[in-house]
């Protein structure tokens, strides 16, 4: 077993690759919170409001849920696009945007690197290399530049799928960097690392669940960064029993609540599993998704766990079950009275649920959303909405799911307990990354470019 000792993070000097001017805006506030949900970043003394940053992969709270008002409803590539930028290479991972600059990961030839745009312009502001050797993954669909950047206002780190992790001030200046693939042992997993890591509070949370397919060797790490050093401050096994390729997940880590009853949510290798951020204790689990009866070899899981309303919504893989359980457990609440509802099918594959206003939103990989009663568990309507594939995660704002395929296309569909389709926009290219959005602008990044999406003035 790989040893747990803390190790100091490298320190790189990186070299500027291209250093452009652009315009960058800052403005003060503050985020708000659902008092029993994911929490959003801690506020930094030059923190904008809700509505004006994005500064991690599903939004302000982690929650898909956008604060944006005004946002478009219909676009087309010569209809309400405020400006294209063409990228270096093709990423599924989402930008973040603070105080006026989107910050994205991107593969460029072999090259992996962080670059910032300007949020009102699209122009190049910087760029910075990570690490090279990238590498295509399932038949295309991705690659090493999978993981998304998160922003506190201060840093902004970026991950990368063969374990590069960096630390950038937000000007592209070099904090840190670390090598979790030396540091924690190699990372086994079939279709390279793609977890985003989850920040509050100057600690930066990595999971890495992974191995080598055998039970009973514990490759897979749950870590706790310094952010400003990247020095460890804990770090423990997940051990959970699961076998060959159900070791492997490319989900992300949830922070659910705040003080001494927050809980850091993993979820990969047949459970949920709950830390406390503070020290890495084991808070609870969740099984029950693959039984050992009935065991599913290749049962990954992607699509990462959504919360609010008091309840955690879990997903699971090809087609399986959905759960909803209650936090603040302790052990294993398998099949106890902290399991809420369950639906035996139906979960969605890669693209993670949504809860909002006592509904819970699945969208189906295959072009389907499901609208269940966060209550109950009835299922409200589920609706087939289009036959492409869907990576990028539903986002919310406005009262109006946006749902984003595989092809380019993104659905839009009135929030609420009834299904009613508003629009289609397809930009022609492909995308699977989830939208931003802030203000009145979405960006949506495609594998080709990144894109402002606005009103056109009168």
């Amino acid at each position: 077993m790989n040893s747990l000792r803390g190790k100091r993070a490298t320190h790189t000097p990186w070299l500027p690759l291209a250093v452009l001017a652009a315009a960058c805006v800052a403005g003060p506030g503050s985020a708000a919170e659902e008092a029993d949900g994911p929490s959003p970043q801690q506020p930094s003394p030059q923190q904008p409001s809700p509505e004006q940053h994005w500064p991690q992969w599903r939004g302000p709270a982690g929650s898909g849920v956008a604060e944006a008002a005004g946002v478009p409803v219909e676009w087309a590539p010569d209809k309400n696009i405020a400006w294209r930028t063409p990228l270096p290479g093709p990423a599924g991972a989402t930008p973040a945007l603070w105080g006026g600059r989107l910050f994205l990961t991107t593969a460029d030839g072999d090259d992996l690197k962080l670059q910032a745009y300007a949020a009102d312009t699209g122009q190049l502001a910087w760029e910075r290399l990570v690490t090279s050797g990238d590498r295509s993954v399932f038949g295309g669909e991705g690659n090493y530049a999978s993981p998304s950047p998160v922003t506190d206002g201060r840093h902004v780190f970026a991950a990368m799928g063969n374990g590069a992790l960096a630390c950038f001030t937000l000007d592209g200046d070099p904090v840190w960097s670390a090598d979790l693939d030396q540091r924690y042992g190699p990372l086994e997993i079939q279709f390279g690392y793609t977890s985003t890591p989850v920040l509050r509070g100057g600690r930066l949370y990595v999971q890495m669940i992974h191995g080598e397919g055998d039970p009973a060797t514990h490759e897979a790490r749950v870590v706790c960064l310094d952010s400003a050093t990247g020095d460890e401050l804990w770090a423990v096994p997940r051990v959970t029993g699961a076998s060959r390729e159900c070791e492997h997940a490319y989900t992300s880590p949830l922070l659910y609540g705040r003080g001494p009853t927050a809980e850091l949510l993993t979820h990969g290798a047949d459970y949920l599993i709950a830390y406390a951020p503070a020290d890495g204790r084991e808070l609870w689990r969740l099984g029950g998704m693959n039984p050992p009866g009935n065991y599913q070899p290749t049962f990954r899981f992607v699509a990462s766990p959504a919360a609010g309303g008091g309840l955690i919504v879990v997903p699971t893989a090809k087609g399986g079950p959905v759960f909803a359980v209650r936090p603040g457990g302790r052990g294993d609440v398998t099949g106890t009275g902290r399991v809420a509802w369950s639906l035996p099918r139906g979960t969605p594959d890669v693209p993670s649920p949504l809860v909002h206003e006592g509904l819970v939103y699945l969208c189906g990989e295959k072009g389907t959303l499901t609208c269940v009663d966060a209550a109950t568990g009835g299922v409200l309507y589920r609706e087939r909405f289009s036959r492409q594939l869907h990576r990028a995660s539903p986002v919310l704002a406005g009262g109006r799911l946006y749902l984003t395929s595989r092809e380019g296309v993104t659905t839009v569909v009135a929030a609420g307990r009834e299904f009613k389709q508003l629009a289609e926009n397809d930009l022609g290219e492909a995308i699977g990354a989830s939208p931003v959005m802030v203000g009145q602008t979405i960006y949506l990044r495609t594998f080709d470019a990144l894109y402002a999406i606005r009103e056109a003035g009168p």
